[in-house]
């Protein structure tokens, strides 16, 4: 099945079977790595990626669902050289141990700052409850995610 999609902002013409996982076209045919498998029935959160601003556990997500839409992954958040501030804070906190689930966790984060830019604690743990960590890091995710409310700028927002 042809179809299109808007990935991380480059517009992406690709064939592939509608029933893919968005998961596998993003890692085997786009080659981007950094959205990982956790546990491929969306439970754990580590595959979340944006679509249209919304996230989405791409494991379970069809690609034809994706189609004509606009997908960001944990590369299209930010750069090495212009890093999105959460990905500041998990490095200035220390979040990740294994890192494993670190990008769900991330693009979780950012789908909360896009939407509430100012959260309080509660709020930060009810956003985060969906993406699990087997290493136990979770008082640092909050810890990094409330060090950036209120302060992520207009341009580091989806899709920046």
């Amino acid at each position: 099945m042809a179809l299109s999609l808007t990935v991380n902002g480059e517009e992406r013409s690709l064939n592939v079977e509608g029933d893919t996982p968005l998961l596998w076209v993003i890692r085997d045919e786009l080659g981007l790595k950094g959205t990982k498998f956790g546990c491929g029935a969306g439970l754990c959160g580590a595959c979340t990626v944006h679509l249209d601003g919304q996230p989405v556990r791409s494991c379970s997500t069809p690609v034809e669902m994706a189609a004509g839409g606009r997908v960001t992954t944990i590369e299209g958040l930010g750069t090495s050289e212009n890093l999105h501030a959460l990905q500041q804070a998990w490095i200035d906190h220390g979040v990740p141990q294994c890192g494993y689930c670190q990008s769900g966790q991330i693009m979780s984060a950012a789908h909360l700052l896009a939407t509430n830019p100012s959260p309080e604690r509660d709020e930060i743990v009810a956003a985060m409850t969906g993406n699990l960590c087997r290493c136990g890091t979770y008082s640092r995710i909050i810890e990094a995610v409330e060090s950036v409310a209120g302060t992520v700028r207009p341009d580091q927002k989806e899709g920046a």
